[in-house]
């Protein structure tokens, strides 16, 4: 059983940083893609990052060249790099992992953690 637990959410103002961290479980790293998902209130869970077994990586262009994704695969940790924060990344922050090659839509996601709420005040 893969099991997810986010960390490091946070309030910040405009231009700060945060660092998310999701704490896996039961699964293996070379075999499973993971991502990280967000939800502002009212709308739809959108994908901004995904991580593929083999280390490819495949961002939104919402946070393009702003947020990286990594992964301590020893330590089962997977992170979110998020510098120069906008008012417009509010949201809850998800983790999401499912087996196989990755995809964008979260409905292809079995696994995911319980998120880390990000607010982003200007």
């Amino acid at each position: 059983q893969v099991q997810l637990v986010e960390s490091g959410g946070g309030s910040v103002q405009a231009g700060g940083s945060l660092r998310l961290s999701c704490a896996a479980s039961g699964y293996s790293a070379r075999t499973y893609c993971m991502g990280w998902f967000r939800q502002a209130p009212g709308r739809e869970r959108e994908w901004i990052v995904s991580i593929s077994g083999d280390g490819t990586t495949i961002y939104a262009d919402s946070v393009k060249g702003r947020f990286t994704i990594s992964r301590d695969s020893a330590k089962n940790l997977l992170y979110l790099q998020m510098p120069s924060l906008k008012p417009e990344d509010t949201a809850m922050y998800y983790c999401a992992a499912r087996g196989g090659v990755c995809y964008r839509s979260p409905e292809w996601y079995m696994y995911w953690g319980q998120g880390t709420q990000v607010t982003v005040s200007s």
